[in-house]
């Protein structure tokens, strides 16, 4: 009675696909644009952070539509695409793909960019003295002592992409197997006044959303507990 339909099973799918891949591409800009703008004395600085929050107030219908228009075949990206082989970005899984880094980026940046911010000074300056490079400083004394921030936003970033849905259907629209996310997928159940089904899905997002907090909180507390990051 509770085995899902084959277009459910796609739907979870392409989300867990979607929010993986985002994540990754996330850790790999945040890092370092965290790093800067917890380090930066740059009078851009502030209006970077600005715009790097901007999807924490904006309606996510908002930005889906600014991001339609640019991906449309007439617009400034979706004429670029076109013009490198790429097709059309707009109604895409790759589509998605971008606008879900921007959506998501203040989540996976603000808890890295938190940790970075409460790093010690004086720790860089005795591996600078010992000659190492800031390269290897980064990667072998900042980075894992700061591991709690970065864990916090690769989590914090995989489920909020998991629970798009504005931005999603604006850019993606509802294809199945290419854009149809699970999120979308319950907005077709309501739509079609089908609430057992769109119940039933929504219970695996919400079970899986409280245990993904959870973890997070759990997790953020042993460190509290135990001092070690």
């Amino acid at each position: 009675m509770f085995a899902l339909t084959h277009e459910e099973l796609q739907a979870l799918w392409l989300t867990v696909k979607l929010a993986s891949l985002v994540t990754f591409i996330l850790l790999l800009i945040s890092t370092p644009l965290a790093w800067w703008l917890a380090k930066s004395r740059s009078r851009f600085a502030p209006s970077i952070s600005a715009l790097v929050a901007l999807p924490l107030v904006l309606p996510p219908s908002v930005l889906g539509f600014y991001f339609l228009i640019a991906f449309a075949p007439q617009g400034p990206i979706g004429q670029l695409s076109q013009w490198l082989g790429l097709g059309s970005l707009a109604f895409s899984f790759t589509g998605l793909v971008i606008a879900s880094i921007v959506y998501s980026l203040p989540f996976v940046v603000q808890p890295i960019q938190n940790a970075f911010s409460t790093f010690p000074h004086e720790q860089l300056e005795a591996a600078a003295t010992l000659g190492a490079s800031p390269f290897k400083v980064f990667y072998s004394v900042v980075l894992p002592n700061v591991k709690v921030g970065l864990i916090t936003g690769a989590v914090l970033g995989f489920a909020h992409t998991v629970g798009e849905f504005g931005v999603i259907l604006m850019i993606g629209g509802n294809i199945p197997g290419e854009t149809q996310v699970a999120s979308v997928k319950i907005y077709e159940y309501v739509e079609a006044m089908d609430y057992s089904q769109a119940h039933r899905l929504s219970a695996i997002l919400l079970v899986f959303s409280f245990v993904v907090l959870l973890a997070v909180y759990r997790f953020q507390k042993k460190v509290s507990v135990t001092g070690r990051d």
